[in-house]
């Protein structure tokens, strides 16, 4: 948790393997992250890892429920098997409706649910979430929220997700606040 500016967006992305730290390591499971090539950090973000951004990133072109099943397909894994699965996260998600909807023709609570969808469809080991409500009003962001947590835990997924807002912060087990770069400190939620 941090204010706007303070690191925390870079901090995310260094853990995720995206971008490479100006100094120390980061380490995922024994393995020096920093240390692997641009190819291995991408092998290991698509095989343990999911992500959710504060605007969903889906692709435009795209129906909900294709981009959902983007992981799997990437993953090898049929079209009519991957998109079984992501209707039956979009269902889980309580966003069944929107399957056939591309992005663009759905609300931002309902595409940030098919962003979560997407995040989780692989069982990743850990899901980066950054600003996940950021562009959502408290409403849909609290159902977002509440979604989001019971699922990952159903999945057994750990959230890594960064924030300023305190009643985002309050879902989390731990919290760590970001200043200036730094984290500053740690403190059980």
């Amino acid at each position: 948790m941090g204010p706007s500016g303070s690191g925390k967006s870079t901090l995310l992305h260094c853990l995720a393997g995206i971008l490479r730290p100006d100094s120390g390591t980061v380490a995922f499971d024994g393995r020096d992250v920093t240390a692997m090539s641009d190819a291995e950090r991408s092998a290991l973000r698509r095989s343990e890892f999911g992500f959710v951004f504060q605007f969903g990133q889906l692709v435009p072109e795209l129906t909900c429920v294709e981009n959902v099943a983007l992981p799997l397909r990437l993953a090898g894994v049929t079209r009519r098997d991957a998109h079984r699965t992501a209707r039956e996260w979009l269902d889980r998600l309580e966003v069944p409706d929107i399957a056939d909807k591309r992005p663009g023709q759905v609300s931002g609570g309902q595409g940030q649910r098919a962003a979560v969808a997407r995040a989780l469809i692989t069982r990743p080991r850990v899901v980066f979430a950054d600003e996940p409500t950021g562009a959502l009003d408290s409403l849909n962001g609290e159902r977002v929220m509440q979604l989001f947590v019971a699922a990952a835990k159903d999945t057994g997924a750990a959230v890594v997700l960064v924030t300023h807002e305190a009643r985002v912060a309050a879902y989390s087990d731990r919290e760590a606040v970001v200043r200036d770069g730094r984290v500053r400190e740690q403190v059980p939620a």
